[in-house]
C-alpha cells in the first residue's frame, strides 16, 4: 500500500512519521513545493526506521508528483496559516488555490485514490478538493472529527482521573468553533459521561474543546501539529486496513441530519471505500439547534469560495 502526504510541514511531516513507525502502509511519498524540504524529513524518517524499528519506507519529492502515482490514499496538509491583517476570504482565496493545484495533481497520477483534507479552513477545503476532484463523496474527506474528539477525550480523562482509552466521545458539526460536542453520546468505560462530571465542568470542557486549536495557538504561537498529524494518519490507517472504524469525519451532506449540500462533520463507518455509511444520530431539540448554528456558518464560508469561483 501507498500513501501521499502533500505538505511537508509539521502536520504533513507529523502525519508521515506516523504512517511509517506505525508501518501502516509500504511506502510513504512526501511532497512540498520548497525545494528540499520533503526530501529532508522524508530521508531524516527513514534513518529513524533501524533505531525504532520498522520498513515503511518514505521518499521526498519538491512538487514531482510523479512519484506519487498509483498511491491507494492521498492526504493534504498543504496551505498557508491566516496572517495578520488577513480576512477570511483572502485566506480562503490563497489556501484554496493551492488545494485545488493540488488535487488537480493527485488526481493526474492517482485517479483512484481516497483524498483526506486537513488543509484549512477544513470544511470549505473539502468542498474545494471534492469540486475538483469530480469523486464521489465517499472518497474526498476532511479530517476534524478525529483531532476534535481526540482533545475533548483528552480534557475528560484529565477531569475524571482516568486513561484516555476508556473514552469514547462523539461531536458534529464544522470545525471550530461552532462544532457540536455530544455527552449524550459520550461514555467512560460504558457509563455515561454525565454521571461522572458535573453540568458545569463538562460545559466547560466543551468550551475548552471548541478553543482547542486556538488554545495551542495562543501557547505556541503556531498551530499544532502532533495531534492532527496522528489524526489524519488514524484515518489513513481504517481506509488501507479496512477496519469498519466509527469515526466523525467531515462530508458533503446529502439529506442526512435533514441538510443537503453542506459539508460537516458526522459520525461515519470508514474503510477500503472510504466511508461507506453516514450514520445518522438521533438529536434532540438543543443539539439540533447547535448543529444548524454550525450549518449556516459552514455554508457561508463555502459561499465565499462560491463567489471566488465565479469570478
Amino acid at each position: 500500500m501507498k500513501v501521499t502526504v502533500v505538505g511537508a510541514g509539521n502536520v504533513g511531516a507529523t502525519c508521515a512519521d506516523v504512517l511509517a513507525y506505525r508501518e501502516i502502509v509500504n511506502e510513504v511519498v512526501l511532497v512540498d513545493i520548497k525545494e528540499g524540504v520533503a526530501e529532508g524529513k522524508a530521508l531524516d524518517i527513514w534513518q529513524k526506521a533501524p533505531i525504532t524499528q520498522y520498513d515503511t519506507k518514505t521518499i521526498g519529492s519538491t512538487n514531482d508528483y510523479s512519484k506519487t502515482a498509483n498511491s491507494d490514499v492521498v492526504v493534504i496538509t498543504s496551505g498557508l496559516p491566516r496572517k495578520p491583517g488577513m480576512t477570511r476570504d483572502d485566506l480562503i482565496s490563497t489556501n484554496a488555490g493551492i488545494v485545488k493545484t493540488v488535487t488537480e495533481n493527485v488526481i493526474k497520477y492517482s485517479p483512484e485514490a481516497i483524498i483526506i483534507v486537513v488543509s484549512n479552513p477544513l470544511d470549505v477545503m473539502t468542498y474545494c478538493a471534492h469540486l475538483t476532484s469530480g469523486k464521489s463523496r465517499n472518497k474526498v474527506i476532511g479530517m476534524a472529527g478525529v483531532l476534535d474528539t481526540a482533545r475533548y477525550r483528552a480534557f475528560l480523562a484529565d477531569e475524571i482521573g482516568c486513561s484516555v482509552k476508556e473514552i469514547q466521545g462523539m461531536l458534529l458539526g464544522g470545525h471550530g468553533d461552532t462544532m457540536v460536542p455530544l455527552p449524550r453520546y459520550t461514555t467512560v468505560g460504558g457509563i455515561p459521561v454525565t454521571e461522572l462530571v458535573a453540568k458545569d465542568k463538562l460545559d466547560a470542557i466543551i468550551e475548552r474543546t471548541k478553543n482547542g486549536g486556538g488554545e495551542l495557538v495562543k501557547l505556541m504561537g503556531t498551530s499544532a501539529w502532533y495531534a492532527p498529524g496522528a489524526a489524519a494518519a488514524q484515518m489513513v490507517e481504517a481506509i488501507v486496513k479496512d477496519q469498519k472504524k466509527i469515526i466523525p469525519v467531515c462530508i458533503k451532506l446529502e439529506g442526512e441530519y435533514g441538510i443537503d449540500d453542506c459539508y460537516l462533520g458526522v459520525p461515519v463507518i470508514i474503510g477500503k471505500n472510504g466511508v461507506e455509511k453516514v450514520i445518522e444520530l438521533q438529536l434532540n431539540a438543543d443539539e439540533k439547534a447547535l448543529l444548524e448554528t454550525s450549518r449556516k456558518h459552514v455554508k457561508d464560508v463555502m459561499a465565499v469560495l462560491d463567489q471566488i469561483n465565479a469570478k
